[in-house]
């Protein structure tokens, strides 16, 4: 047999009365529907009923048993659907003496018929003398009687309240979901113009020198574009398109470096259809060629990106020549951005290292793919 699990149940419940549920309705929204709630007290009105149908086979006596139920719940059956519906609003608002009043006025109105019969009880035929016995049990049966609407209705504010935790809690939880992807959007589209102004300026220059190996880099850029743009609209991509990217744009952006520059790339991927979070390093290999490289000086960059199982390592060395305060092309946006999107997308899930010792830059980012 499947098992039901719990987070089905009221569905199943709405497919045993034979209806659809909602479209679009989570688990809270369908606990408040009215089908739900009298599939809960169905059971409860006829539990009397249909123990003595069993027992005694009796029609009459059957319907006289429901009867007798009907008329013991009835109040509380109203008691509670109504503060379920309607007044449970009073009491969130927390407008209690309100909220007591009409709970109050509504059982007393519903029991009219008990406070008549104790106020003319002088008028009816055969109403035995009360004795000081039966004052007491009827005190006590009419008391009980309140206390047992009470409590109904306290049940049904305390469901109400469950309910409305929860549909909160969602409410936040989809606010919060909305708000981080709008903000990973927010990152990834800074991303993009970043790199591209910056290779542009790499193939302005190169256009003066080589037209060819320029045009070339038009068509690489081109890739890029592409890929960023259309590829990277998904949570989540393969390896093997974020590995292609960081090539071409390493080859892009060694257009920069003279012979003075040595880059060392390598990418040790053996499931490259493992997927990862796009251009999640992009901004780590910007910044090793933004404050890594000098035009007069020895300069070195080093890039690794290894998988070992559900883990990707990234590292980044690489010679630091810092940027004077006039140069703003380094403002340090990039690796905050990277961090950000790290703490949104592999929240507990990734180690970040970052040193700088005998001027060598060093970044280590380490992925858990599979949460």
């Amino acid at each position: 047999m499947k098992k039901i699990e719990k987070k089905d149940l009221l569905r199943h419940l709405y497919r045993f009365a034979g209806l659809k549920p909602p479209q679009g309705s989570n688990d809270s929204d369908i606990a408040t529907r009215p089908v739900i709630q009298l599939l809960v007290w169905i059971p409860i009105l006829g539990a009397m009923p249909i123990a003595t149908y069993l027992s005694t086979r009796d029609a009459g006596a059957t319907k006289t048993s429901f009867f007798v139920v009907w008329d013991l719940l009835k109040s509380p059956l109203i008691v509670y659907f109504v503060n379920f519906y309607i007044l449970h609003k009073l009491f969130f608002q927390h407008r209690y003496w309100l909220f007591a009043f009409f709970n109050l006025l509504m059982i007393v109105a519903l029991n009219s018929q008990f406070i008549w019969m104790f106020i003319h009880r002088h008028n009816i035929p055969n109403m035995p003398e009360m004795t000081p016995n039966m004052w007491i049990g009827f005190f006590s049966g009419f008391l009980m009687f309140l206390l047992l609407n009470c409590m109904v209705a306290a049940i049904a504010i305390g469901i109400r309240h469950f309910i409305r935790t929860r549909q909160i809690r969602q409410q936040l939880k989809d606010e919060q979901a909305k708000h981080t992807e709008a903000e990973l959007a927010w990152l990834k589209n800074q991303i993009n113009p970043h790199f591209l102004f910056n290779t542009l300026n790499n193939i302005s220059s190169l256009t003066q020198i080589d037209a060819d190996a320029a045009q070339d880099a038009i068509a690489q850029l081109s890739d890029l574009l592409r890929y960023a743009m259309y590829e990277t609209n998904k949570p989540q991509v393969a390896i093997q398109g974020e590995v292609e990217f960081m090539r071409n744009y390493i080859s892009l952006m060694e257009l920069r470096c003279n012979d003075k520059t040595e880059v060392n790339a390598q990418f040790s991927i053996p499931n490259p259809q493992q997927e990862i979070a796009p251009l999640i390093f992009i901004s780590l290999i910007e910044n090793a060629f933004k404050h890594g490289v000098s035009s007069n000086r020895h300069s070195r960059i080093d890039i690794t990106l290894q998988q070992e199982d559900d883990t990707l390592v990234f590292t980044c060395d690489n010679t630091n020549y810092p940027k004077d305060d006039a140069d703003r092309s380094g403002s340090g946006i990039g690796i905050e951005n990277t961090r950000r999107r790290l703490d949104l997308m592999y929240a507990n899930r990734y180690t970040w290292e970052q040193s700088l010792e005998n001027d060598i830059y060093h970044v280590r980012v380490t992925l858990k793919i599979k949460g």
